[in-house]
């Protein structure tokens, strides 16, 4: 929920991405995108309709060597009564409701279907823009050095990550609480020899209280690291050679960057990361199915696994693979044992898989979930692929699919996966024809390596 409303803020300030706002996962995290703290940028990949920043722990101060004048960049920081403190106000309150009836008649059978459902959301959130301009950095910049010996920039170097310091912030200036409701009732009378009668009803409420002075969305600048005084805010990548040898180097420096927005280029993507994945023993393809499977299931695995993976690919876990989940033991005990470059690559192929899962709500998880237990995944995946070949990035429109391909042995099935397409802005009709939401190729692309990776691993031998 944390998520779904910081992406609706950065859409509302900043709608042309001028700014580079990037929003806050997780409500945990937003303490380390504090002004001067540290972040590397992650793989920018098709899905991602937003750059994604990586916590590091760190804040500009720690990896500064000591200043002959000053040790301290707390005088860099916006005074309370700042004249370039600025706040602002967003509200959004939404209900909708619909209601439908059916009655049905044939021979000796008659049928009455009565349905209402309703979905509110409502929050109204106060905002505080803090920022530190890059002409401040710069007596700082001549005065203290980067600190060359530190464990984490070695470790940057080493790996040829970018390093990154925020430099603006919107913060929560008061409490604020959301609040997303659905209400689902129906009923069913059908009398076929006997009267049968049956009703139902759902319902879901889901809240979330955002603390004072959370950040909800920042943006940040590139730090140059060489020997000498450091550069903010140049763009330039860092000119240390990577010492990584073997297969992993050599497939990160040949691939291309795929171009965004097409079909094509999502596909040579998601195969290229995922090629490790179509290697994998039945019996290790099983255990990887079944940590993702969990993580999908409960929101902590999720987390956890995301961070042992990034932990692996960051080689700062190398003997901290333990953990308490028996869900996700079968897998790092493998993990443990696998020679090191495959180990890179098997990471790097479930980051990314976790990445395009996190993209999706949690209720499109759950329907996945009960999609592979239906069988249905690799049709499902084929249903996502002929949509994207359609140009998504216009506004709204309308195009058709093959109806075949929404021609499933139970109508059940069917409604599923109509229900979860539609989670990613795209609603189908029975005859293929399709509407599309604004901005539908993300959310779509998303879906598509979800469903590319589940039925990679579902169906290896």
């Amino acid at each position: 929920m944390f998520n779904r409303v910081t992406q609706s803020i950065v859409k509302e300030m900043d709608p042309k991405g001028d700014r580079d706002l990037v929003p806050v996962h997780s409500s945990f995290k937003h303490e380390h995108f504090k002004l001067l703290c540290l972040v590397t940028r992650k793989k920018k990949n098709v899905f991602h309709p937003f750059h994604c920043y990586r916590r590091t722990w760190y804040k500009l101060d720690d990896i500064l060597l000591p200043g002959k004048y000053s040790n301290s960049t707390e005088s860099l920081f916006p005074s309370g009564g700042s004249q370039d403190a600025k706040t602002f106000t967003i509200k959004q309150n939404t209900c909708d409701r619909v209601d439908g009836s059916l009655n049905l008649s044939v021979a000796t059978t008659s049928l009455e279907l009565n349905g209402v459902a309703s979905l509110s959301k409502e929050w109204s959130i106060k905002l505080e823009k803090k920022h530190i301009e890059v002409s401040k950095l710069e007596p700082l910049r001549t005065e203290r050095r980067i600190n060359m010996n530190h464990s984490f920039i070695q470790q940057l170097r080493k790996k040829q990550h970018k390093l990154y310091v925020v430099c603006e912030t919107l913060e929560t200036s008061e409490e604020t609480s959301y609040e997303e409701s659905s209400k689902a009732e129906g009923s069913l009378m059908a009398q076929l020899y006997t009267k049968f009668c049956a009703k139902g009803t759902r319902e879901s409420e889901q809240s979330i209280t955002i603390p004072k002075g959370c950040t909800v969305a920042f943006s940040a600048i590139q730090l140059v690291i060489e020997d000498k005084p450091w550069d903010p805010g140049c763009f330039q990548s860092i000119t240390v050679r990577s010492t990584v040898p073997g297969p992993v180097q050599r497939k990160l420096s040949t691939r291309a960057a795929p171009s965004e927005g097409n079909l094509g280029a999502l596909e040579e993507e998601v195969k290229w990361n995922c090629q490790i994945l179509s290697m994998l023993s039945s019996d290790l393809a099983v255990i990887v199915l079944k940590a993702i499977k969990a993580a999908m299931r409960d929101r902590k695995l999720f987390q956890e696994l995301t961070q042992r993976m990034q932990a692996l690919l960051d080689e700062t876990a190398s003997c901290e693979l333990e953990t308490q989940s028996p869900d996700l033991k079968d897998l790092l005990s493998s993990l443990q044992r696998c020679p090191r470059d495959p180990l890179l690559e098997l990471s790097e192929a479930i980051t990314y898989a976790l990445d395009a899962l996190d993209e999706l709500t949690m209720d499109q998880l759950l329907l996945l979930l009960e999609s592979l237990e239906e069988k249905i995944v690799s049709q499902q995946l084929q249903l996502v692929k002929s949509i994207l070949e359609h140009n998504l990035d216009n506004k709204e429109g309308r195009f058709s699919v093959d109806a075949s391909l929404l021609s499933f042995s139970q109508e059940r099935k069917e409604k599923l996966t109509i229900v979860m397409v539609e989670m990613s802005g795209v609603k189908l009709q029975k005859d293929g024809s399709a509407v599309y939401a604004e901005a539908a190729f993300s959310a779509m692309a998303a879906l598509y390596v979800s469903l590319y990776v589940l039925n990679l691993l579902s169906n290896s031998d």
